[in-house]
């Protein structure tokens, strides 16, 4: 009944020029596929927002966990968030507050959820849930966020700080019990819980524990979800056992290949992109150091970088050959899966 109520929360977010923008961006997509050649005739139905590269875990596969980063780190501004969203709202479905980094350790991150959801955009969030205050918590309700996602990668001590390192299970778990209780106090329809479960070796035998513990705690959705390994050729501590949980398969000489074909198609760069904390525009959530770089919102308006010829031609350089961009090499489509 949740996810039935979270489906048709998204759908009253519906509007004529939603439907209508939506509709475009599909047909100018499939147009590109059959032709091979760049067209785009919509704006983004989705965009992420990165409120911060800030973190206060070290996750071994995160730039921001590994304090990685060679571009600038920083924090989101309320003015600039504004005026993109002004540029976007009318044709914008969904947006996700979340890139690298804790969201939550951005100051004004609740204000900006508030401000989205008063143009009717559904928004969401991820977050490792150090931070749920009790005031915090009922601050998120508040804001009208329609999505929280928690990222829950163990359900011991032990085998959840092996991969979210410098974290606390009992966090996690307590400021989960605050999100519920306070949604439950204001009578709050939103947001839909959602318990992210990142599969990796050490934990994957604990998949069947944390749809237990979801049920006691009454989170509306547990998603499992595959890691990606930076390095994963040769192998990885991090990757599954079990074969449905990995984004990699072993070949006969011992090595491993990422699943994805890699065809030469991406729907990701017709209906979506992010947008770093200072206003960069970047293809998809797989160029976490922002190397390709396809505008400067603090420069340009939205609509001059996403019609702009630097994005039809990496649109275009994707449609000839996937497999030669960077980002692209260790990607797969569908990195959710379902036990």
């Amino acid at each position: 009944m949740s996810n039935v109520r979270d489906i048709w929360n998204g759908i009253s977010k519906s509007s004529p020029q939603r439907v209508l923008n939506a509709a475009r961006i599909w047909s100018s997509y499939q147009q590109s596929r059959l032709t091979g050649k760049p067209a785009i005739s919509g704006l983004p139905i989705s965009i992420s927002f990165e409120p911060t590269t800030s973190c206060n875990l070290r996750c071994p596969e995160c730039p921001s966990g590994l304090r990685s980063f060679t571009r600038p780190t920083g924090m989101l501004q309320q003015q600039l968030f504004e005026n993109v969203i002004d540029q976007l709202a009318s044709k914008l479905s969904y947006l996700i507050f979340y890139f690298q980094g804790e969201p939550y350790l951005n100051p004004q991150f609740l204000e900006m959820v508030k401000y989205a959801g008063s143009k009717g955009i559904y928004t969401a969030t991820s977050t490792n849930a150090h931070y749920f205050t009790d005031q915090t918590a009922k601050a998120t309700i508040e804001s009208g966020l329609d999505r929280l996602i928690i990222s829950i990668d163990g359900t011991s001590q032990g085998t959840y700080e092996s991969y979210r390192v410098g974290g606390s299970l009992d966090k996690v778990i307590a400021g989960t019990k605050k999100i519920l209780e306070w949604k439950k106090t204001l009578r709050s329809k939103t947001p839909h819980t959602v318990f992210q479960f990142l599969v990796v070796k050490p934990n994957e035998h604990e998949i069947p524990e944390v749809y237990k513990l979801a049920r006691e705690l009454g989170v509306d959705e547990v998603v499992l979800k595959t890691a990606q390994i930076y390095n994963f050729e040769n192998g990885s501590d991090l990757i599954p056992v079990q074969d449905k949980y990995s984004r990699y398969k072993k070949n006969e000489v011992g090595t491993y290949a990422i699943k994805n074909n890699l065809d030469n198609h991406c729907w990701k760069m017709w209906h979506s992109c992010v947008i770093t904390w200072d206003g960069k525009v970047v293809p998809c959530c797989f160029d976490k150091d922002a190397h390709f770089v396809l505008g400067d919102l603090t420069k340009n308006s939205f609509e001059e970088i996403w019609f702009g010829k630097q994005y039809n031609q990496f649109r275009s350089s994707l449609l000839k050959s996937r497999k030669e961009i960077e980002i692209c090499k260790n990607c797969t489509e569908g990195t959710k899966v379902w036990a």
